[in-house]
């Protein structure tokens, strides 16, 4: 039974005792708020009193609590389950965005993340999880709005049949500048990824409207949850493509509660040391990307370790220690093979020559305490140091990719079959007078980064990392964000068909082989159900896939309503007053409009926006989406969603590198309607 808020009469029979259990909901989290105040201000006073560190910790914890407890005025509450008497004890459990419990601490909602809430988004007709009936609700705020029952005993059950009412609203409510929270409609395959164990590593394939995105999110709030401890101390890190999704995104995992994330993208996350101050050609760019560059800097780095060719002579006192080029050698594969950076291998290698004299003075018969005191001298002697330093000098990862890239010499000797002449000399680069003047470009993070690793070691790793767009990052990036992570735990996120960056992946083969982490950990898994965007449009953009990705499952739509693509063709000259008269009409229905535009078009459209006298953001000048309307390039498209989109120009699109790929991705966006305006005729195979 469905209820509507059209009348008391179309309501369903429980809508007044349920929508008082809300309200009950709401009071009991109000108490623990102010229970949580209460104790954050006994901290703030302990810090004042004290001014510890043990009491700043305790006060960040407080602190953390106070946050957690807090979720606005959002609905705290999206359903209910009730267990089957005959084969469990039959209680009833509300399933929420939270833990709420009432003063004598017994559950009033329990968290969605709760093992005890899995049969609310798994259950079915066919396997109903022990459940005789699962409520959901759709509510605006705290007010309930409507009520629809599933009996899972029933085989004409909807959730054996198709999409609840109070899903499908949701699914298709009207979006806004930035991404909302799934908890209310997380759908079965969705919720299996979500909860997958922390020491996994997954690679989600997705197609558009398949919620992806809202998976990898969910997933870190999920296991945020599950590994509260570990985590908290660890964080979670959260890599997006570009900074408009990043804003987009950021929302979600604090209406969640969970606070100890980071966010970034690879550059900036690779970008703390260095300044990016000069711009790679692709050709460029997607060479500095590949996989034996790893091995041109390690090859390159471990030229520098050479053995003498002579005898090392160390004086010591009246006598002199001489160790032999193979005492040498011995000494440095033996360190090498100790699995550290190479400047702390050095140590080991200092060490086991310090042995070697050792054993050479012990034998001339040198006595302990003669000895207690010859090898401190011997270890800090001029000599000894300066023969250390010139068969394993100290190493930096910068001056280790400067030399690399400003040295034929060095490329020849590092390459060595790896890259052919033509593409060494593409690599040439010449250096700047001071390394920190170097023209550092966004492709040299991930060399930087892999040179740091080898010589200095990785920097801060985090307990989960979550890689949206996975499929663009070249081999260096997907080495770069695998050493981020504690034990391979990933949760990489994409579509091939989607594929469109300079270093795009083919194959999530591909990406799995990038990434540098134990192979027993990673699995593929693959979201075929489109949740967001209507069957019409996502059917008219699939025509594109059998060119651009033929190996791919094509996601189908749940949505069956809507309209298709509207193609407007207009003379070229216009084509941009087609645009703001489109966007003028979209906006006296929808919430949020993206138009997709290419370069070739994008000032006419700004300008023909002004003249209309719309308010828009130009998404190249800030990270926002805070208008109505938002011009977005379509390299920038990619994950973000509009009530409506407009697509200019498709055939200049599909002129771009990957074109069709990231024309795809343009017709993709839009949840409710999609308008093209092109004065070109359209690409094959969508004429």
């Amino acid at each position: 039974m469905t209820a509507t808020d059209q009348g008391d009469e179309l309501r369903h029979r429980d809508h007044g005792a349920e929508q008082a259990y809300l309200h009950r909901a709401r009071s009991a989290l109000d108490a623990m708020v102010e229970r949580a105040e209460k104790v954050l201000a006994f901290g703030e006073r302990q810090v004042a009193d004290e001014g510890t560190v043990e009491a700043r910790i305790v006060r960040a914890h407080l602190a953390d609590r106070r946050s957690s407890v807090d979720v606005g005025r959002a609905a705290l509450c999206f359903g209910r389950i009730d267990e089957d008497p005959v084969i469990t004890d039959g209680d009833q459990w509300y399933v929420g965005r939270r833990h709420i419990e009432d003063s004598r601490g017994d559950p009033v909602v329990v968290d969605w993340r709760a093992p005890v809430a899995i049969p609310f988004y798994r259950a079915t007709a066919v396997d109903p999880f022990g459940l005789l009936r699962r409520r959901r609700f759709s509510c605006e705020g705290d007010e309930l709005i409507a009520i629809f029952d599933e009996r899972l005993d029933d085989p004409e059950s909807m959730s054996a049949t198709g999409i609840p009412d109070p899903l499908l609203a949701e699914i298709e409510r009207g979006r806004s500048g930035q991404m909302a929270d799934i908890v209310a409609t997380i759908a079965a395959e969705q919720d299996e990824i979500i909860r997958a164990g922390l020491a996994e590593c997954l690679l989600v394939q997705g197609g558009p409207g398949t919620g992806k995105t809202a998976v990898g999110l969910h997933r870190a709030a999920f296991l945020l949850f599950e590994h509260r401890e570990a985590l908290a101390r660890s964080h979670v890190l959260v890599i997006g493509p570009n900074r408009v999704f990043l804003q987009y995104v950021a929302s979600v995992l604090p209406s969640l509660g969970e606070t100890a994330v980071t966010q970034a993208t690879i550059t900036s996350l690779l970008s703390a040391r260095v300044r990016v101050r000069s711009e790679d050609s692709p050709e460029v760019e997607e060479l500095k990307g590949r996989a034996v560059m790893a091995e041109m800097i390690d090859r390159l780095a471990r030229l520098r370790i050479r053995p003498p060719a002579e005898p090392i002579a160390l004086p010591i006192g009246l006598r002199t220690v001489r160790l032999g080029p193979d005492v040498v050698e011995q000494a440095q594969k033996t360190a090498q093979a100790a699995s550290l950076p190479l400047n702390e291998a050095k140590t080991v290698f200092v060490e086991i020559l310090v042995r070697a004299v050792r054993s050479q003075l012990v034998d001339r018969g040198v006595d302990p305490p003669e000895l207690a005191r010859v090898i401190p001298e011997v270890k800090s002697s001029r000599d000894f140091r300066k023969a250390v330093d010139r068969h394993w000098p100290s190493l930096s990862g910068p001056q280790l990719v400067r030399s690399l890239l400003g040295s034929p010499t060095n490329r020849r000797r590092a390459a060595d079959g790896l890259l052919t002449h033509s593409e060494l000399d593409l690599l040439h680069r010449g250096s700047a007078d001071r390394i920190s003047d170097e023209p550092w470009t966004a492709a040299d993070l991930a060399l930087l980064d892999e040179a740091n690793a080898l010589t200095t070691g990785v920097g801060r790793r985090y307990g989960h990392v979550v890689i949206d767009e996975a499929q663009d990052l070249s081999p260096m990036a997907l080495r770069a964000a695998g050493r981020r992570t504690t034990d391979g735990s990933m949760t990489l996120l994409g579509d091939i068909a989607q594929a469109t960056g300079v270093s795009a992946r083919g194959s999530w083969d591909e990406v799995a082989a990038g990434l540098g982490v134990d192979t027993s950990v990673i699995r593929t898994c693959e979201l075929t159900v489109g949740y967001r965007v209507p069957k019409p449009i996502l059917d008219f953009a699939n025509r594109l896939l059998p060119f651009t990705a033929p190996d791919i499952t094509p996601s189908s739509s749940i949505r069956d309503r809507g309209a298709g693509a509207d193609l407007r063709r207009v003379d070229g000259d216009a084509v941009p007053s087609q645009v703001a008269a489109a966007a003028a009409e979209l906006a006296e229905t929808w919430a949020s409009i993206g138009i997709v535009v290419p370069d070739a078009s994008r000032v006419a459209v700004l300008a023909a926006l002004a003249t209309q006298g719309l308010d828009f953001a130009d998404t190249r000048l800030g990270s926002s989406l805070d208008e109505a309307i938002s011009v977005i390039d379509p390299l920038t498209a990619k994950g973000l969603e509009f009530d409506a989109t407009i697509v200019v120009e498709p055939a200049a699109i599909a002129q771009y590198p990957n074109g069709l790929r990231l024309l795809y991705v343009a017709l993709t966006r839009s949840v409710q309607e999609l308008v093209i305006v092109h004065a070109e005729p359209m690409p094959h195979p969508l004429d």
